[in-house]
């Protein structure tokens, strides 16, 4: 089946529209690179700008922690890509993307990184410091063979009698000046772009473990070790509940200035990206999930679907076959990164079950094995066959599951583009 038998063409804003609202859109929309969790890393953004005959020029890196590069315009246009981004501010180390300068990747690459980008080497691999403050302890590191940061857990002792929820709210704010500022001319920027906008909301994120750490801070307190933040959902359920109460508090009034700001030219939200899933099971039961998230993503979604025209876009990796119809009556109308390779999460189950309720954006390819070790052949099957299964009825955008990693190859990277294209009837 393709979706190409349309007469009317689309706005790439319109056919992403289309898919979340469960209309056949005039053929598959796809996004790659507009989010932290949709993204590709900057050695095979450059090589995607060599196979399609792009400017060279050193990749900027918008997120450091995945080493993610930016997607520029000529090679949204190359991919043919339905979707653009409003990035945070600030990086996950805190720091403003600003006044790039070159840097050297452990693996020889030259990037562009922000001037606020400060590492230091040592034996075992790469440092980075928290909102580029060298007299803090490090809070990223990326081995000698890496491609990627890694968070250094940083907790300092805790008394589990005496906890305060405020050490773990310190870096939940309501947004300053230079926020506001940002954001206002982010809207102005994109304002009239044919193509879909989506953002990452500020400190919506409740629980997320890439956020609980928090690598963006100089010393942060309370429950920051992964670990310890699992076991508290489990043993201090009334403490992680009035993190994400006041946390949710904050986050309503920070949703209504940037509504205020941005209005109608964002067309999708990321409002979290908390795992619940792992490849063969769970990080807790649906029940936990209804007693500590729920309320608190339904008081967020609830408020943006009665305020604002956004979609709002649930991340999490794993087997959450079983979570679907709770995220949404969470109010999500997005899930990613729909990976099929885990548990329960084939995709014939998943759009006879959901489909008709909730959007898939992903599951187009495994990235853990056909894209980085298939070959072409196998890519372009496989892209096919979930384009197949996804795409009836609406309700999917095309992504791979979770970024598209160092050392793929670029030749199955274009192949999954060109099975799109074959699927859409563009080839």
């Amino acid at each position: 089946m393709s979706a190409s038998s349309h007469s009317h063409l689309m706005t790439s804003k319109e056919r992403i529209r289309a898919a979340i609202d469960h209309r056949q859109p005039d053929r598959v929309p796809v996004d790659f690179g507009s989010t932290f969790i949709t993204g590709i890393h900057c050695s095979v953004v450059a090589e995607l700008r060599d196979y399609y005959g792009l400017e060279r020029r050193p990749v900027k890196v918008c997120e450091p922690y995945q080493m993610l590069g930016e997607v520029e315009n000529d090679l949204l246009d190359a991919m043919g890509l339905d979707v653009v981004s409003i990035l945070p501010r600030h990086t996950i180390f805190g720091f403003v993307n600003e006044n790039w300068k070159e840097w050297r990747c452990p693996w020889g690459q030259e990037v562009l990184v922000s001037e606020h980008f400060r590492t230091v080497e040592k034996e075992d691999g790469t440092y980075v410091f928290p909102k580029g403050d060298t007299s803090a302890p490090p809070s990223g590191h990326m081995p000698t063979s890496g491609y990627f940061f890694d968070t250094v857990i940083r907790q300092e002792p805790i008394d589990e009698d005496n906890l305060d929820p405020a050490d773990n709210l310190e870096e939940f704010k309501l947004m300053d000046e230079a926020e506001t500022d940002y954001w206002r001319a982010e809207a102005e920027r994109l304002r009239g772009t044919d193509r879909a906008v989506i953002t990452h909301l500020n400190g919506t994120g409740l629980g997320d473990i890439a956020l609980v750490p928090a690598p963006f801070l100089a010393r942060p307190k309370g429950i920051r070790d992964v670990a310890e933040w699992y076991m508290a959902t489990a043993a201090n359920p009334d403490y992680i509940d009035e993190v994400f109460a006041r946390q949710t508090e904050i986050a309503l009034k920070n949703l209504a200035t940037l509504h205020g700001l941005v209005g109608d030219v964002i067309d999708v939200v990321v409002v979290c990206g908390t795992d619940f899933g792992t490849q063969e099971s769970s990080f807790c039961s649906t029940a936990t999930y209804d007693q500590l998230w729920l309320p608190h993503y339904k008081k967020m979604n609830d408020w943006i679907h009665e305020h604002t025209g956004w979609k709002t876009f649930k991340h999490s990796c794993g087997a959450v076959e079983e979570f679907i119809p709770h995220f949404i009556d969470s109010g999500f109308d997005i899930l990613n990164p729909v990976q099929c390779s885990a548990r329960g999460m084939a995709p014939e189950v998943l759009k006879e079950r959901h489909g008709d309720r909730i959007t898939f954006w992903g599951g187009g390819v495994n990235t853990q094995k056909t894209l980085p070790f298939g070959t072409p052949g196998e890519v372009r099957d496989e892209v096919l066959r979930r384009c197949e299964v996804f795409s009836p009825g609406g309700g999917f955008v095309f992504n791979a599951i979770h970024n598209v990693q160092a050392r793929t190859p670029v030749e199955n990277v274009a192949a999954m583009i060109e099975a799109l294209r074959e699927f859409n009837g563009e080839a």
